[in-house]
């Protein structure tokens, strides 16, 4: 028997239909954007600022929360190798995917990109390779070598991030713990074959999937690593932020932090602040979404990443609808597919980025036929709009799993390898169904929140996006509005359905 997490309840539904009708109301009559002032509150030795900008600031301080990360993460890989294969009784599946893939989500909005300043495959890497626990290696640990042009953009990382889903949904690794523990091994591996050869973090940069889904998300987040005053970073000539300095390594992915206007490729590692000389870098509050909304640059192969977050995110989420097993059955029985319907499977994952790309395309183009503007520069501009839909669909969806999948994570932790479990019962099962963090209304009702968020911005995302491109006409913005309203319709119909548990 499969246990299901039950929908959205109807005034919750109610409510994001309203929202779906008046905000393009307000969108219609509302006068057209003016350019953003793009302040940045430096909140440095408050009480946010003294936690998160002290841990970067300080090698010692960043060093221990590493060894915290990589304590956990080493926990994860005894466990998966040796431990039980009960996914619900291993704190290898449990720990990786209930609690690390769905709360770290939530963490972007609050604190950006810091989960890469913590990253344990980046931590045993840079070890292993500068072997160095914080000051500057020795560049003869590493070829050295420039990344291949073809390979610097954000195309590899995209293909990974296909390659991860098709591991995670298809080969089903969510409920294998020793597939669990080899695929954080190989990511492991990748990251210190990639430092042994290129300059920097080539890996962070270009080819991780989760640094790079972090990276775009946190163009949402409410802070940033800035300059505090951009006079000083303008007059500066020895570049200590991006060069380094005797002490300190460059930064990992070429930025410089005067010229820095969006966290995409901010592994917030601290480098920049600790090789300032001026102590001109710190963290900043800052108007969420400011970089999707206006700020950050529109890039072909980026704009492919954003949409093809959105495809996969959404697909993540027809995955454990309750007709899911059903669909690939039936799939499965048309083409002859047996065993795992990985065929089936990988089918149905195709087809669902080339629904959600052809769609997005479609009416981009219907835009092009209106304002006779490049197709590319539309696509790439108007590609942010997938990332607030994306990100506030993705936190509701996981909110679900933490709420009501977090009730055995005490039991998992004092028994982390699963000694002498036996499988949850159908008794455990309901209980933990049962049993949530808070109550089902205020679950509901913060699901509400992010949906008309994510709406809220996709909204102001075309309204400054438009100035951006001379749109002077509301009903030249029609089909890339109409694409956030169909895109939030087809994520709220999926939130109302009962949903599968991972456990």
């Amino acid at each position: 028997m499969i246990m299901t997490h039950p929908g959205l309840a109807d005034w919750a539904v109610l409510t994001i239909v309203s929202a779906m009708i008046l905000l393009p109301l307000w969108f219609l009559w509302s006068p057209f954007a003016q350019q953003h002032n793009h302040q940045n509150a430096d909140f440095n030795g408050r009480i946010t600022g003294l936690v998160i900008g002290n841990l970067t600031k300080y090698p010692s301080l960043l060093f221990i929360a590493k060894l915290l990360f990589l304590s956990l993460f080493l926990l994860i890989i005894v466990a998966g190798l040796v431990g039980t294969p009960i996914a619900e009784r291993n704190v290898a599946t449990v720990l990786t995917w209930n609690l690390w893939w769905a709360g770290l989500i939530f963490s972007i909005f609050f604190l950006g990109s810091a989960w890469c300043a913590v990253c344990p495959w980046d931590a045993l890497a840079q070890w292993l390779v500068r072997r160095r626990l914080w000051k500057r290696g020795e560049s003869s640990n590493s070829l050295e070598l420039s990344v291949p042009k073809w390979l610097r953009s954000v195309w590899p990382a995209l293909v990974m991030f296909i390659g991860l889903t098709w591991l995670e949904l298809g080969l089903g690794i969510t409920l294998d713990p020793y597939a669990t523990a080899m695929v954080s091994l190989i990511m492991v591996l990748l990251a210190t074959v990639s430092l042994s050869l290129f300059k920097r973090k080539a890996f962070c940069r270009y080819f991780c999937p989760v640094g790079r889904t972090v990276g775009f998300y946190s163009q949402l987040s409410a802070v940033a690593i800035r300059p505090i005053d951009t006079q000083r970073c303008a007059e500066c000539l020895t570049l200590e932020c991006f060069h380094g300095s005797d002490e300190v390594e460059p930064c990992p992915t070429g930025l410089v932090m005067g010229t820095l206007t969006q966290n995409s490729y901010c592994t917030s590692c601290g480098n920049c602040t600790q090789s300032c000389p001026d102590s001109n870098v710190a963290w900043s509050f800052r108007s969420p979404s400011i970089e999707a909304i206006s700020s950050a640059r529109p890039h072909w192969d980026e704009a492919w990443f954003m949409i093809s977050l959105l495809a996969l995110t959404a697909f993540h989420g027809l995955s454990m609808m309750s007709f899911w097993e059903d669909w690939m059955n039936n799939l499965a029985g048309l083409i002859g597919d047996s065993g795992q319907l990985l065929t089936s499977f990988s089918i149905a994952l195709s087809a669902t980025l080339f629904a959600i790309a052809a769609l997005y395309c479609g009416l981009i183009a219907m835009t092009q036929r209106m304002t006779s503007q490049s197709f590319r520069e539309l696509l790439s501009t108007f590609a942010f709009i997938n990332l607030p839909l994306a990100f506030a669909y993705h936190m509701a969806h996981n909110l679900n799993h933490l709420v009501r999948e977090g009730a055995g994570l005490t039991d998992v932790l004092f028994n982390p390898l699963g000694v002498d479990s036996l499988p949850l019962s159908m008794m455990e099962k309901h209980e933990r169904h049962i049993t949530m963090w808070f109550s089902q209304d205020i679950l509901s009702g913060l699901q509400v929140v992010l949906m008309i968020f994510g709406l809220w911005v996709a909204v102001q995302v075309i309204r400054y996006r438009s100035v951006s491109l001379n749109i002077t006409s509301r009903i030249h913005l029609m089909p890339v509005l109409f694409y956030a309203l169909l895109i939030t319709g087809f994520h709220l119909w999926m939130l109302a359905q009962p949903m599968t548990m991972r456990m």
